[in-house]
């Protein structure tokens, strides 16, 4: 698969004119409760989903959405079998997700663009207008940040970032920061709500009955 995408004209699209977007997919998370123990959990990114990896389902996703896609994730990125860049949190302290929006905010701030998208790999069904919701809300609330949400529950995860934050992130984390609503708190983040019916787009695999859930649902 190519490493950038053109943006689908089947999007409707509000992104501001020369915006480039970079997605990042947050592929760090162990499949510890997937039944594979916790001596070798492997990687939720290679569960298989009615014949194809939730990676390659959020690949497909996101593609049309945005500039080019990037894979957050550490150790070695050849077990993804793919030819996009797979990028590693800037330290190994394994910090949480905050850590791979500090990672994706560095490569992206390195090739040019000028916000990232972070979406969950374990999330096959996010909102296929997911970016440019994201970015408009932003805009519409005066805000640098946004996130997702439906009902009464916040997806931060799912987060548009501007790369001119990457100082400011990197030095709060070395300050010992670690909760993404805290810091998004200090700066303003914008909700994009999304509707839950007849599902919620934001539900995510984490068990084998999510898995058998996620089969149901793409019937």
């Amino acid at each position: 698969m190519d490493f950038v995408f053109r943006r689908s004209r089947l999007v409707n699209w509000s992104i501001t004119a020369g915006m480039k977007i970079y997605g990042v997919i947050l592929a760090g998370g162990l499949a510890r409760r997937m039944g594979g123990g916790a001596e070798a959990p492997g990687d939720k990114a290679l569960i298989m989903l009615d014949g194809q990896t939730l990676l390659d389902r959020v690949i497909e996703r996101l593609a049309p959405q945005i500039s080019a896609i990037v894979i957050n994730a550490n150790g070695d990125g050849g077990r993804f079998g793919t030819k996009l860049p797979v990028i590693p949190d800037l330290n190994d302290s394994r910090s949480g997700p905050l850590a791979g929006v500090l990672a994706g905010l560095e490569y992206a701030k390195r090739e040019g663009a000028s916000h990232i998208v972070t979406v969950a790999v374990d999330t096959p069904f996010f909102p296929s207008n997911l970016v440019s919701r994201l970015e408009e809300s932003a805009n519409t609330q005066g805000t640098p940040l946004a996130c997702a949400k439906t009902g009464d529950r916040t997806h931060p995860v799912f987060g548009f970032w501007p790369v001119t934050l990457f100082d400011d992130l990197r030095v709060a984390m070395d300050d010992g920061m670690r909760k993404v609503d805290r810091w998004t708190a200090k700066h303003g983040c914008a909700e994009a709500v999304f509707e839950a019916e007849p599902f919620d787009p934001f539900f995510n695999v984490n068990t084998p009955e999510d898995l058998i859930e996620a089969e149901r649902l793409l019937l």
